[in-house]
């Protein structure tokens, strides 16, 4: 069920919270409210603050995304809210506001984009129920095993084979393979691939990266003009689209490190995407999924794994109803 009625993000009494103005001082204070899912083991931690942790013998990577969406010229200010949510409000200079809300895990559960004219355009919803589970669960087991009733090359476009840009709009544009039950957080979409499997996917399988590198190359950057005018022209449609950025490696090295890897992948084409192509950064969401999905079966270093994926996952995160 999709909610029929939402109120404005910013109605909901809070209590302002005094932070800091650096980035080191805001990012102690998020963890430092942050708690974590009950049976959830913290593996590995780095020190450009992702974490590896482990919940019911799933190993996922968390990365936050503030560090995109908060620029270097915005001003930030946060309120608390009941049952131990976070509201974070970033000003930019042109007078748009990004509001997320966050609950005491950090799971990013609503997020709007306030417009100087005070419309508001609704990026990501979660119903209150999903707030206080202390147990972290994926979704998609409680749905039947997956039945494609689609040619894959109208699920999956590899951008190999595209032979006009509008190419990349058109597969974008196109609706879930099957029925969405309701709403999900960028959280369980995430870490839930029987989830994710109800979009398309497009792998941009023509940017690659080299061997160990999240970097990419200067010349590498146009093989992203396509995708951005494709998702430049759905944003003038909706201004509430989101996309997944999923980041992958080969075989070679350990998981920890090829889980870091690969989010930092899919971290640097969402930078592209937004400092080359002008593509605002709270409607991309990045994810590292390591070597667990290798696009050509081996152990050995190859090319074609070290690559990132895009899928539009607006119908999932998203709302039809819009706050005014």
């Amino acid at each position: 069920m999709r909610p029929e009625q939402i109120q404005p993000l910013t109605s909901e009494e809070g209590r302002r919270i005094e932070v800091g103005a650096s980035r080191e001082e805001r990012q102690r204070f998020r963890e430092e409210r942050r708690e974590r899912h009950q049976d959830t083991r913290v593996v590995e931690e780095f020190n450009d603050n992702r974490t590896i942790i482990q919940i019911n013998n799933h190993t996922y990577i968390d990365s936050p995304d503030y560090t995109r969406i908060i620029r270097d010229r915005d001003d930030v200010y946060y309120d608390e809210l009941p049952r131990g949510r976070i509201r974070e409000v970033v000003t930019r200079p042109n007078g748009v506001r990004i509001v997320t809300i966050r609950n005491r895990y950090g799971d990013v559960i609503r997020r709007s984009r306030i417009e100087p004219d005070n419309r508001e355009v609704i990026l990501v919803y979660v119903e209150d129920d999903y707030e206080d589970r202390g147990v972290w669960r994926d979704p998609g087991l409680d749905l039947p095993p997956m039945r494609l009733t689609i040619p894959r090359e109208e699920y999956i476009l590899d951008a190999e084979y595209v032979d006009e840009p509008d190419d990349y709009y058109e597969f974008l544009e196109q609706p879930p393979v099957e029925r969405v039950e309701r709403t999900y957080s960028l959280t369980e979409v995430k870490r839930s691939a029987r989830i994710r499997d109800k979009v398309r996917r497009i792998d941009m399988d023509t940017l690659t990266f080299e061997f160990g590198s999240a970097s990419i190359a200067e010349s590498e950057i146009p093989k992203l003009e396509g995708v951005a005018n494709a998702m430049q022209k759905l944003l003038e449609k909706n201004p509430a689209e989101t996309f997944l950025l999923e980041g992958h490696t080969d075989a070679v090295g350990s998981d920890n490190a090829n889980l870091a890897l690969s989010d930092k992948r899919a971290e640097a084409v969402a930078e592209a995407l937004t400092n080359v192509f002008d593509i605002p950064p709270e409607n991309l969401a990045t994810q590292g999924y390591g070597e667990q999905y290798l696009k050509v079966n081996t152990q050995a270093r190859e090319r074609e794994n070290r690559r990132v994926a895009i899928r539009r996952v607006t119908p999932l995160v998203a709302p039809v109803a819009s706050a005014n």
